[in-house]
């Protein structure tokens, strides 16, 4: 197939398809209202525009861990630009209320908006009205149309912390056509790690360099790491297990483990009297998730019932962790983490951030959209690998039955997270180039 019928099929089948994704929009509003909001961003492509003639450098991050991974970039270019203003764009109404935390603290320098479903005449209105100097766009996002009309309006695009899977890339190989003729459109691409590299390069045929990964630039936030400490404190001498971002079907996976955990004999000599904290990774599970601990007959309490500080006392077996943005607290609080999303084929989640608290890390068999980051934390002493949640329990048992191992593991997990920072210097030095080249006329 051509370029040219790829591209028109594309575009129909988007054209065809924003019906649905008008009732994905709707049906996501049962859980999440936010949804029900700024449809004019997501179907045409207006919305805010940046007040002023400085310098616009636009930002793509889609939901939450990649919003958090661009903030150090971000407030790097704008102590570096003082007339520079930043259009930070979401697909998800949970990375745009992390992004309102980095437009509080650039005042008048950011300005938020959805991206525009991939349709033409919405992403070429988008551009318009954001009139970037440069677009960057984090991780994954490759949306042909909006690179066609950056390039078509000379905008020079940047694909940051780049990483392809080899699933993936098998997906990209089905519209060769489509995808090679889009990946093209990038001035740059900075990727994670050289094995993203080598698989974006049967992509794409210009310049990629090896830059890191963002994430682990982020420092957790030190009046949430002291919240963290105060709640071990609270919880004296119990172990303190995390299920950090579970994702749908694990929680119960996890219950079922518990249960079969808790007659076990030797399993009850090793852990005396646990507290659980359970962090599910979207906030529309939370009400989900505590029906199915409630059901499961544990005790237990929310964090959302508790203010900014902590009772001296918290009667529950499971703390569930229904609160945005505190992840690094539950990881301040906990002994061992398993971080979710591992136990199920889903690539699992971050678990840099776990490693940046100086936390523990236990993670399941499916780790490959952190498939680096994973091998790197083995290698260092600082997580666990294991094949199942029966598996994963064993591991934390351990763990907590051993605090010479355990002391070491979070020693070798600050180490970990800090011999590999500098990821956000490198991208910044690529932004910088392409901001001082001339402007494309």
């Amino acid at each position: 197939m051509s370029e040219h019928a790829a591209r028109w099929l594309y575009s129909a089948a988007w054209f065809a398809g924003l019906p649905f994704a008008a009732a994905y929009l709707v049906w996501r509003s049962l859980r999440q209202r936010e949804y029900l909001a700024h449809w004019g961003e997501r179907f045409l492509g207006r919305g805010p525009r940046v007040e002023g003639d400085g310098p616009v450098v636009w930002v793509h991050a889609v939901s939450v861990g990649e919003t958090r991974a661009a903030q150090p970039l971000i407030e790097r270019l704008a102590k570096a630009h003082p007339g520079l203003s930043v259009l930070l764009t979401h697909m998800t109404p949970t990375g745009r209320a992390v992004g309102e935390g980095i437009a509080r603290a650039l005042p008048g320098r950011v300005v938020q908006r959805y991206l525009p479903y991939d349709h033409p005449f919405a992403v070429r209105r988008f551009l318009r009205e954001a009139r970037p100097r440069i677009g960057i766009v984090l991780e994954t996002e490759v949306w042909p149309n909006l690179l066609f009309a950056a390039r078509d309006a000379n905008v020079p695009m940047l694909l940051v912390n780049a990483r392809l899977s080899a699933k993936s890339l098998a997906k990209a190989r089905r519209w060769p056509a489509l995808v090679r003729a889009a990946v093209a459109c990038f001035a740059r691409i900075a990727a994670q790690t050289a094995a993203d590299r080598d698989r974006v390069a049967q992509l794409y045929p210009g310049p990629i360099d090896v830059i890191g990964n963002l994430k682990f630039d982020l420092a957790p936030p030190g009046d949430l790491l002291q919240r963290g400490r105060a709640l071990r404190e609270r919880l004296g001498n119990r172990p303190v297990w995390l299920f950090a971002s579970t994702r749908e079907g694990e929680e119960s996976v996890l219950l079922s483990a518990l249960k079969k955990m808790g007659s076990d004999t030797n399993f009850r000599k090793m852990v005396s009297d646990p507290i659980f904290l359970m962090v599910p990774r979207h906030p529309q599970r939370f009400e989900e998730v505590a029906q199915l601990l409630a059901a499961s007959g544990l005790r237990v309490a929310r964090r959302s019932a508790f203010g900014a500080t902590w009772p001296e006392r918290i009667d529950a077996e499971v703390l569930l962790g229904d609160s945005m943005g505190e992840m690094a607290m539950y990881y301040a609080a906990a002994d061992v983490a398993l971080v979710g999303g591992s136990l199920k084929p889903l690539g699992g989640q971050n678990l840099i951030e776990a490693c940046a608290c100086g936390c523990p890390v236990v993670v399941g068999p499916h780790m490959f959209n952190f498939e680096q980051a994973t091998r790197d934390a083995l290698d260092a002493g600082a997580a666990i690998q294991v094949d199942g949640a029966d598996a994963a329990l064993r591991a934390m048992a351990e763990l907590a039955s051993d605090p010479a191992r355990l002391e070491s593991m979070r020693a070798a997990a600050l180490r970990f997270a800090q011999a590999h920072r500098g990821a956000t210097a490198r991208a910044a030095a690529i932004v910088e180039e392409l901001l001082s080249a001339p402007a494309a006329r």
